[in-house]
């Protein structure tokens, strides 16, 4: 399907507001406890104003995927846009903290309606090897995405933890050029090959799950590492996460290049390896400045995997039951996010958030280690 660059740059600017938008808020939510100073584990209730999104997208994700596989793309993502405004920019006046937690549950709604929808688009738009090259654009765009909702957050979270919020309006820029932009798919005349057609997708949506449970760590207890650790302002803060986000389109694009010589499996491995190494630097740091080399090793491993997981599932998904599919596999992605902080903080409680970032790094070690090994048994048991 021939489909014009313009077309390709809407399907990349909705990228942008997907997986990485909940991180705009991240600096301001270490400031939270001083607005709410009455309100018993605030630390807590902070973390879920960037994760309770991801609760409702793992529950709703499923039953969206199906309810819009029979409705236009594109009014799909005009609503979808509409209400990421309208729930997105409500940290901007309300009072209360069970206000704000109902409105980020609802602004995940939104981000469901965009990611299911974008992410079939791009099954719809691209095959094979061209697919690939534009999944690791893609993700590339997303971590763009990050660095400009992170450095734009920290920035304003410094004069005031709501004007981040504020960073959602942009969503109405991206209305018009959906409107003008975005294609109908026509699978009338579609024809591809599905030799490798698996029915059963779980594996993929547990792995899904995983990466982001792990990678999810680091916009959700980095902040509080560096700020509470080392005393950092906002805007270093987010200036430290952006260049591990930067890393991250780095990773998502090199993934082309790694599918070139090796399977999906094997790339993921890998990527969980980059992300152990990267959690064992970060815990051995004691300069702040040293956080600009450590953290992008986890940003690249993370845009690594992200990119394989998404390719993986639209290699084995059929065009007629992509948007399910691509529903099934953002709830497992936002499932994960929601449960990484509330696994880990009694660990980090525990330990401490120091000695937590070793632990994870090497059990990741261990685990790529005994993956490894059970894939070289397997290769030779096949040979």
């Amino acid at each position: 399907m021939q489909i014009s660059k313009a077309t390709k740059i809407t399907l990349l600017l909705l990228s942008m507001v997907t997986v990485m938008s909940n991180v705009a808020i991240i600096t301001s939510l270490p400031h939270l406890k001083n607005y709410f100073p009455n309100v018993e584990d605030m630390e807590l209730y902070s973390r879920l104003m960037i994760t309770l999104p991801s609760l409702s997208i793992a529950f709703l994700a499923p039953f969206l995927g199906h309810l819009l596989q029979g409705v236009k793309r594109k009014y799909s993502v005009v609503t979808g846009l509409l209400l990421f405004t309208l729930f997105g920019t409500a940290g901007l006046y309300l009072q209360s903290i069970e206000s704000l937690l109902l409105s980020r549950a609802l602004f995940g709604v939104a981000i469901a309606m965009l990611m299911i929808v974008s992410t079939s688009l791009v099954g719809d738009y691209f095959a094979d090897r061209e697919r690939h090259k534009y999944m690791g654009l893609q993700s590339a765009f997303t971590s763009v995405g990050g660095i400009i909702f992170l450095m734009g957050g920290g920035y304003l979270s410094d004069m005031n933890w709501r004007y981040p919020f504020g960073i959602y309006l942009i969503g109405l820029v991206f209305v018009p050029l959906v409107i003008l932009f975005l294609r109908e798919p026509d699978h009338s005349k579609k024809v591809e090959a599905f030799a490798e057609v698996e029915t059963n997708l779980l594996g993929i949506y547990f792995l899904a799950f995983f990466l982001m449970l792990i990678f999810y760590i680091l916009p959700t207890q980095m902040p509080f590492f560096i700020i509470e650790n080392f005393g950092a302002s906002g805007t270093k803060t987010g200036a430290i996460i952006a260049v591990a986000f930067m890393a991250n389109a780095l990773g998502a694009m090199s993934f082309s290049k790694f599918k070139e010589h090796f399977s999906f499996k094997v790339i993921y491995a890998l990527g969980l390896l980059i992300i152990g190494v990267g959690f064992i630097l970060i815990s051995l740091v004691e300069n702040i400045n040293y956080f600009f080399l450590t953290s992008p090793i986890m940003g690249f491993g993370g845009g690594v995997l992200m990119t394989t997981i998404m390719a993986w599932m639209l290699s084995k998904a059929h065009h007629s039951k992509r948007i399910k599919s691509s529903g099934y596999i953002t709830s497992a992605l936002f499932l994960g996010q929601f449960t990484s902080p509330l696994l880990f903080h009694p660990l980090v409680s525990r330990v401490g958030i120091r000695e937590f970032f070793s632990i994870i790094g090497l059990s990741l070690l261990l685990i790529v280690a005994i993956t490894l090994l059970f894939h070289k048994r397997e290769k030779k048991s096949h040979a």
